[in-house]
C-alpha cells in the first residue's frame, strides 16, 4: 500500500504544482441521474455513488449536469482522448515519423560493402508492409547483398525506468494490447497465427514467419461438419525475448479454421528478424550479425519511410483503442518538447500536458497519467475534467479531426455494436473504456435538435461490467433533452 501511495504521489506532483494557477471556480454537482439510468444501475447492483457523470452543452442550449463529477476515478481507455487531443495541438495534425535505412560503405555490383543500418523513430504505425516497401527501395538503390552487419539504431526516445508493469487479469502476456512501447518497435510486434483443418491434416500458417518463433503443432483433426463450431485450440507460449515457442493443442474439424493474433519476442529481436526475413524473401542476403549501434557520420541514406500523418494515427488509436500506439504517441509528445529538467520522455509528457490543460483553464487537480493509454490501474481524472477537455476540443481548430477519430455509435470501432436501432445511432462519437472494475464513455453526442453535447460517464466498481446499458441510456437521455433540461425523469 505504501509503495502504491508513493507511485500515485509521484505522478500527481505535476498537477499539484499547477494548483496555484488561476482557474475558474467549478460548479457543484447539479441535477440527478435519469430514472432509467438509476434503474439500470440498480439492476446491475452498482450504487449510484459509483457513477460519475458530466454533460456540457456545446452550442448554448441546455444546462450542464454534474453528478459525482469531481471524484478522482480511473477512466480506462477514455484517457486516450487526453493524449490524442494534446498531440493534435502540441505536435500538429501533420506530424509524421521517419524510419530509414543507411549504408556504411560503397555499393558495387549489387553489394553493399559495409553495414546496413536501420534507424527507428518510435513510429507507432511502422507496419510490415511499410518495411517491405523500404526494402524494395533498397533494392532499387542497387543493393542485393550486404557484406557487413545489420545495425539497429533506436530512435531518440527516453524510456521511463520506474513505471510498474501493468497487472493484467488474463495471465497471458502474448495479448496484443499488452505490447509495450519501444523505439525499435515495428509491426506492433505482432504475429498472425492461422490453423486449418484439411484432408491431409492440420496446417499452420504464421505471418510473419520469423524463425525465432517455433510452432509445435499438436492439434488433432476431426471429421467434417456442416457448421464449424467455435475453435477448440489452446495456445501455450514460452518466450524469453530472443526465442519463443508456441505449442498448439486441441482439435479442429476438417474444413474449419482458427485464428489468433499474438505478440512475442522483444522489439530488437522481432525487428531484426522481420527485416532479415523480408529481405531474404526478396532474394537478398546479410552476411553479418545483428547489433545495436549508431550509423557513422558518413553513412548514406538508401531508403526512407514516412508514417501516415498524426490525424490518421489518432483515428486508429481512438477508433480501435490501440494501447501501444497511444503509449508511443504519449512518449513522442515528451520527446518533442522535453527540457533539461525532464528525467525521461514520460515525465516530459506529463509536465507538458498538465501545463497545456492549465493554459486552457482546466484545473487538472486529479489527473494522473501513467502511460496515456488508460491501460493502467493508477491513471486518474474526474468526469468534469474529461468533459471540460471535450468542451475545449469542440473549440479547437482541429475539432473536426479529433471528433471524427472517435468511434461512431452503432457504426464503427468499439461502438459498432452499441445503440443499434436507437435514435443515437450515427449521432454520437464516443470513446469507450474498459478494465476490470472500470467502464467509461466519453465523447460528443447530439440531441434531437442536432445540438451537440460533451458527455462523460465513468463507473469504478467491482460490478462495473454491468454498467454498459446505463451508459447507453445516458446518451439516449441527452438525445431527448430540450434547452432547459439537465436530466429527465424518464
Amino acid at each position: 500500500m505504501i509503495g502504491s501511495l508513493k507511485f500515485s504521489l509521484r505522478y500527481l506532483i505535476p498537477a499539484i504544482a499547477l494548483l496555484a494557477a488561476p482557474v475558474a471556480t467549478v460548479a457543484a454537482d447539479s441535477g440527478t441521474l435519469p430514472a432509467q439510468v438509476r434503474s439500470a444501475l440498480a439492476n446491475a447492483k452498482i450504487p449510484a455513488s459509483a457513477f460519475s457523470l458530466a454533460v456540457i452543452p456545446l452550442e448554448g442550449q441546455g444546462m450542464a449536469q454534474y453528478v459525482n463529477a469531481d471524484q478522482a476515478v480511473n477512466p480506462a481507455s477514455t484517457m486516450k482522448l487526453v493524449t490524442t487531443y494534446a498531440a493534435l495541438e502540441l505536435l500538429g495534425p501533420t506530424y509524421q515519423w521517419r524510419s530509414e535505412f543507411y549504408g556504411t560503405g560503397p555499393i558495387r555490383d549489387g553489394k553493399l560493402n559495409g553495414d546496413l543500418v536501420f534507424r527507428g523513430d518510435a513510429d507507432p504505425k511502422l507496419t510490415m508492409e511499410r518495411i517491405w516497401l523500404m526494402l524494395r527501395d533498397l533494392r532499387a538503390a542497387g543493393v542485393r547483398e550486404v557484406t557487413g552487419d545489420l545495425v539497429l539504431q533506436p530512435g531518440d526516445l527516453r524510456m521511463p525506468v520506474d513505471l510498474p508493469a501493468f497487472r493484467d487479469d488474463g495471465n497471458d502476456p502474448s495479448r496484443p494490447f499488452l505490447v509495450e512501447p519501444d523505439p525499435l518497435l515495428t509491426n506492433l510486434k505482432l504475429f498472425n497465427l492461422k490453423t486449418y483443418g484439411e484432408a491431409g491434416g492440420i496446417r499452420v500458417h504464421l505471418d510473419p514467419a520469423l524463425p525465432e518463433l517455433q510452432i509445435i503443432n499438436q492439434v488433432k483433426l476431426l471429421p467434417p461438419v456442416k457448421s464449424c463450431p467455435w475453435p477448440n485450440v489452446t495456445y501455450g507460449l514460452t518466450d524469453n525475448g530472443n526465442h519463443a515457442q508456441m505449442r498448439l493443442t486441441g482439435a479442429i474439424h476438417q474444413g474449419c479454421s482458427a485464428e489468433r493474433y499474438l505478440s512475442a519476442l522483444n522489439a530488437q529481436t522481432y525487428t531484426a528478424s522481420l527485416i532479415r526475413t523480408l529481405w531474404y524473401e526478396m532474394g537478398g542476403s546479410i552476411a553479418g550479425a545483428t547489433r545495436v549501434d549508431k550509423a557513422p557520420a558518413g553513412a548514406r541514406l538508401l531508403a526512407r519511410s514516412t508514417s501516415p500523418d498524426l490525424v490518421t494515427v489518432v483515428r486508429e488509436i481512438n477508433k480501435f483503442s490501440n494501447n501501444t500506439m497511444a503509449r508511443q504517441l504519449f512518449l513522442t509528445i515528451g520527446r518533442e518538447q522535453r527540457s533539461p529538467v525532464d528525467a525521461d520522455d514520460h515525465k516530459a509528457a506529463t509536465r507538458i500536458i498538465n501545463q497545456w490543460l492549465a493554459d486552457k483553464g482546466i484545473a487538472p487537480d486529479a489527473l494522473v497519467m501513467e502511460n496515456g493509454s488508460g491501460l493502467s490501474r493508477s491513471e486518474r481524472l474526474t468526469a468534469r475534467e474529461m468533459a471540460q477537455l471535450l468542451e475545449a476540443a469542440w473549440k479547437s481548430p482541429y475539432a473536426s479531426e479529433f471528433i471524427a477519430s472517435m468511434p461512431l455509435a452503432a457504426m464503427d470501432g468499439t461502438m459498432r455494436k452499441r445503440l443499434r436501432n436507437t435514435p443515437v445511432a450515427g449521432r454520437a462519437h464516443i470513446k469507450t473504456g474498459s478494465l476490470s472494475s472500470v467502464r467509461a464513455i466519453a465523447g460528443i453526442t447530439q440531441d434531437a435538435n442536432g445540438q451537440s453535447w460533451a458527455v462523460t460517464a465513468i463507473v469504478n466498481h467491482p460490478a462495473a461490467g454491468g454498467s454498459r446499458h446505463a451508459m447507453d441510456l445516458v446518451l439516449q437521455d441527452v438525445f431527448r433533452r430540450v434547452p432547459t433540461d439537465i436530466a429527465t425523469k424518464q
